[in-house]
């Protein structure tokens, strides 16, 4: 026996048909105005899941990336320290070499000796350099003054390496130590391997001041060495930099990446939202116009 459809059967279904097409057309409008397909987690949980996964990755690159930035900034101004260190031991050996040919005036011995203390004084200001309210040659201790303007021959700087994580698990140490650069601190002479720079230039003035040819030319050979220990150091600061250019890059790409899983995951194709959209209106003006016709009017309508 068949069911018998009454008035208010008909009226009840209608509401919720139409109920539900309003509610599509919501959820389309929400896509429309976040340009999302996720708004919701009822949306698509798992796409969800994906979504904040993706997030977390991109933060997590964020970071990375603005390690490098600072890991970066650092080396490259240390590498600019060095080769301000560089120059001035390179006029410190000039004036060495001058000075041992025995062609020097007494007169323009002591200008010479007096041109390399000055000289001096700049390598101590270089070995206290501050970058962004820290010394950068005291490891760890960036707030402590690494070298003694008095005595900086006699300074011990600091070991401990500063690192930065670039990746996970990767550090890379961009600290570089000031004994490294200048020499071990000078307590017992000067090591003809590892020469304190600070007391190798002592000893120029005062050959410089003595017009001791001979004792300047004995000098060349721990300026070079001073030198060549000086080049050793950029190199290693310089293959840091190289390693930390291809780490950002990766991080880049790796940005790139996420991003692009990210909105495929989550952003919502807007053409064919608008093309669903302009379908579920013309549903529901249909509705609206067949419901007109299927609620019958009631005693209050004739009534009016």
């Amino acid at each position: 026996m068949a069911n018998r459809i009454t008035q208010n059967m008909l009226n009840s279904q209608f509401m919720i048909n139409l109920q539900r097409n309003y509610q599509r057309m919501d959820d389309l409008n929400m896509k429309m105005t976040t340009g999302r397909r996720i708004n919701r987690p009822s949306d698509d949980p798992i796409g969800l899941s994906f979504a904040m996964r993706y997030r977390s990755q991109s933060s997590e690159i964020e970071q990375y990336q603005r390690n490098v930035d600072n890991a970066k900034s650092w080396l490259d101004y240390t590498d600019t320290i060095l080769d301000q260190t560089n120059q001035v031991l390179s006029r410190i050996n000039e004036l060495t070499i001058q000075a041992s040919t025995g062609t020097n005036s007494l007169d323009a011995m002591k200008a010479s000796a007096q041109e390399v203390e000055q000289l001096k004084n700049q390598l101590t200001n270089i070995g206290n350099t501050v970058f962004r309210g820290k010394y950068i040659f005291n490891g760890q201790l960036t707030n402590m003054k690494p070298f003694d303007e008095t005595n900086p021959e006699k300074s011990t700087t600091h070991k401990a390496e500063i690192s930065y994580e670039v990746n996970q698990g990767v550090f890379v140490p961009i600290s570089i130590n000031g004994n490294d650069v200048f020499g071990p601190a000078n307590l017992n002479g000067v090591d003809s391997t590892n020469p304190n720079l600070f007391a190798v230039v002592d000893r120029v003035v005062q050959c410089l001041k003595n017009n001791d040819t001979k004792g300047s030319a004995n000098m060349l050979k721990l300026i070079e060495t001073t030198h060549n220990r000086l080049q050793d150091i950029r190199s290693s600061v310089g293959a840091k930099i190289n390693r930390v250019d291809l780490t950002d890059q990766r991080l880049k790409d790796a940005s790139s990446n996420v991003v692009s899983l990210l909105a495929k995951t989550e952003d919502a194709d807007m053409g064919e939202v608008i093309t669903q959209m302009k379908m579920d209106e013309n549903v529901y003006q249909a509705s609206l116009s067949a419901g007109s016709k299927l609620i019958k009017p009631t005693l209050m309508d004739f009534l009016r």
